[in-house]
């Protein structure tokens, strides 16, 4: 060892010390490799804004400093990284002789929970075929308050997700608006009459934009994304376990960035809402309203 240290200049406490840093390096990347995984478990597509913000804690407790940058080298040196899977399935049938409702959220924006409704269905993979998940949000926490998953598009499944979400809901004295695009489920005689039933505000989509509808959309794209409902399931009960898991991992695990990351179960326990954070990379529009950031 000696006889190598002079060939290249070096004394051994150098040597010694460079070694330490390695292993010390090497340790401390297993360890944040491993809180990954650990936090994938219920979330197995979170990315890499949301990794950072909810490792800080173990972060802190192992004096690691770690940037979200040298997060995200890390990741993709590991083949880490989410991976998005594009949507092929249209689910939205609009063409019906059924009345379709005025857009009245355009310039909505929700102080409270249970104020603004959006409602959407997207289709999961079952073996050969699909089936169909039908969720309902509430706008102000981000919380799926309703789902239903069926084998079929039919209005019955809308109707037991909205089913779902009117048994939660606590204050019935309160105002509420049910938006939703102009699909045949969402327009549907027993859909619409259920609604009319709780005094609730019919609004739908006008124009074929999916941005009039965009937080629904947002919600199905990171249950498939984070949740990795975009998979096949090899049957309709192990799809509706899956499901089940992924609904309660986004309202009660899931950091948001638009919320402060709180989780939408956190936030919907408050009766005021809190600074919102946007990113300023990127506009999304719902309604007619004009958001910096990010919907997530």
């Amino acid at each position: 060892m000696e006889v190598i240290c002079k060939l290249f200049g070096r004394v051994r406490q150098a040597w010694y010390a460079a070694t330490r840093r390695q292993e010390k390096v090497g340790f401390q990347t297993d360890a944040i490799l491993q809180e990954v995984r650990r936090i994938r478990r219920d979330i197995p597509g979170m990315g890499t804004h949301k990794l950072h913000h909810e490792m800080q804690v173990f972060l802190t407790r192992h004096r690691i400093k770690l940037g979200r940058d040298r997060l995200h080298a890390l990741l993709k040196e590991n083949g880490m990284l989410a991976k998005r899977k594009a949507q092929k399935v249209t689910t939205t049938q609009s063409n019906h002789t059924h009345f379709k409702y005025p857009n009245k959220v355009k310039n909505v924006i929700p102080s409270r929970a249970n104020e603004l409704w959006v409602s959407d269905l997207t289709y999961i993979s079952v073996g050969p075929t699909y089936a169909y998940l039908y969720i309902i949000m509430d706008a102000f926490s981000r919380k799926i308050v309703g789902w239903s998953f069926e084998k079929t598009m039919h209005a019955q499944g809308a109707l037991r997700s909205l089913n779902m979400a009117l048994l939660a809901r606590k204050d019935i004295s309160q105002s509420l608006i049910h938006h939703s695009d102009r699909g045949v489920q969402y327009c549907s005689w027993a859909y619409v009459q259920r609604l009319r039933q709780v005094n609730a505000t019919i609004s739908m989509t006008e124009s074929g934009d999916p941005n009039e509808n965009s937080m629904a959309e947002r919600v199905l794209q990171s249950l498939k994304e984070d949740c990795k409902l975009s998979r096949t399931f090899t049957s309709f009960a192990a799809a509706t376990e899956g499901i089940e898991r992924a609904i309660m991992a986004y309202n009660t695990v899931r950091p948001h960035a638009s919320l402060n990351y709180l989780t939408p179960h956190q936030m919907h326990q408050r009766k005021r809402k809190v600074k919102l954070r946007w990113y300023p990379y990127k506009k999304v529009r719902y309604g007619n309203v004009q958001y910096e950031g990010l919907l997530r």
